[in-house]
């Protein structure tokens, strides 16, 4: 039996860190060795394997894509809450969404706002309780919230929609009883997202390095928050330039507070702090 404080080898660590940069381009530098011997250790200790060479030696077949998903889903960090970094979502609601609102219906469409990282969905369902409301006083508006993760094990949980009451804090205390049941008996102390905002949520895998996205084109608004800080430049620029092309002219992006898009080529106009806009007109992307 492989003991709990096992780890990888430096050989088995360089393949795994590689393997995982391949499929996801989440960069592990030599300073996450214990991370990845402790999320990995469980799995090979039930699969039965003996050492993590073992187990390098299995992710090298040629019928390996299920189990480097799992892989992948164990190393990820998916740390989220409903609300997180407010300012945001206010700045969502005040500025960019009444004139969104507008244009999609001029357009006689939905108003499409992706979440692309979305884990367990405090994000996703944060995003959807905004656009609801903006709703209340747009009557007419139709909208789409695209949720979505690398990790398939996050996706479940955000397609279940349940949280505990400890993590269901609301800007608005109306909002819980608005937008959530709560658990009774042994479900006590939870809550799950009424079925009429969860109607509005997509839920899809996506690696952000896939070769495309199956999402409508023209996006109003992309959430793309505390996902960068894990890839190296080239994966960075990469990525600014597909989100730049989802998003309508007009379109907004917004990263995390402690991300930028300082030393990467770009056409987007900054418009406060993580808040990014494509412009309406011209700002073609730099060549």
């Amino acid at each position: 039996m492989l003991p709990s404080d096992a780890a990888p080898s430096d050989t088995a660590y360089a393949f795994l860190a590689d393997l995982i940069y391949r499929h996801s381009r989440i960069r592990l530098g030599p300073d996450k060795h214990a991370l990845v011997a402790a999320r990995l250790v469980r799995r090979l200790q039930s699969l039965g394997y003996r050492s993590f060479d073992d187990y390098c030696d299995i992710l090298r077949s040629t019928a390996a894509d299920e189990e480097i998903g799992v892989v992948i889903d164990l190393v990820t960090t998916n740390h989220t809450h409903f609300f997180r970094e407010p300012a945001h979502f206010d700045y969502l609601a005040s500025d960019v969404l009444p004139a969104a609102a507008r244009a999609s219906q001029a357009e006689d469409r939905p108003c499409r706002v992706w979440c692309a990282a979305a884990a367990s969905g405090e994000e996703a369902y944060s995003l959807a309780i905004v656009l609801a409301e903006r709703a209340r006083v747009s009557p007419g508006m139709r909208w789409r919230v695209h949720a979505s993760d690398i990790s398939r094990r996050m996706l479940d949980r955000c397609r279940l929609a349940v949280y505990t009451a400890e993590r269901v804090r609301l800007p608005d205390a109306a909002w819980l009883s608005r937008y959530f049941r709560r658990g009774f008996g042994e479900r006590e102390g939870r809550y799950r997202v009424k079925p009429d905002l969860r109607g509005h949520v997509d839920v899809e895998r996506i690696n952000l390095f896939q070769p495309a996205y199956h999402l409508p084109p023209g996006l109003d608004v992309i959430f793309c928050r505390n996902a960068m800080i894990y890839f190296d430049v080239e994966s960075r620029q990469e990525l600014v330039q597909r989100l730049f092309e989802q998003l309508a002219p007009g379109g907004h992006l917004f990263i995390g507070h402690t991300e930028s898009l300082l030393g990467l080529r770009h056409a987007f106009e900054s418009v406060r702090p993580g808040v990014y806009r494509r412009p309406v007109r011209g700002g073609g992307w730099p060549r």
